[in-house]
């Protein structure tokens, strides 16, 4: 994609962002994050598997969840589903990787 075309997408995603919630994702707080960012069992699995054997905090969880709600919106999408968490995952493993060196 050019940056034409992500500019776009962006756009796009914050205006979802605004209308759904009047603020960005980047802004909710965690009753915010429980609305918003709902997901479905296997979606919770998924998480709950990942915190556990990548030893991650509850501030981990929720900023997993905002990066998943980010995803989703970039998609057009509105419901986080296994693919936008699995996506915020490895880039919150990447940080944490990049973050140690």
């Amino acid at each position: 994609e050019n940056t034409a075309t992500i500019r776009t997408r962006v756009l796009q995603a914050r205006q979802r962002q605004q209308q759904r919630q009047q603020k960005t994702n980047a802004q909710l707080t965690h009753k915010d994050i429980e609305h918003y960012c709902a997901i479905g069992k296997k979606e919770k699995s998924l998480l709950n598997n990942a915190m556990e054997k990548l030893g991650l905090s509850a501030r981990a969880y929720h900023r997993i969840l905002k990066t998943a709600r980010t995803i989703a919106d970039l998609g057009d999408e509105t419901e986080i589903g296994s693919a936008h968490i699995s996506e915020a995952i490895a880039m919150r493993n990447f940080d944490r990787k990049v973050a140690i060196k």
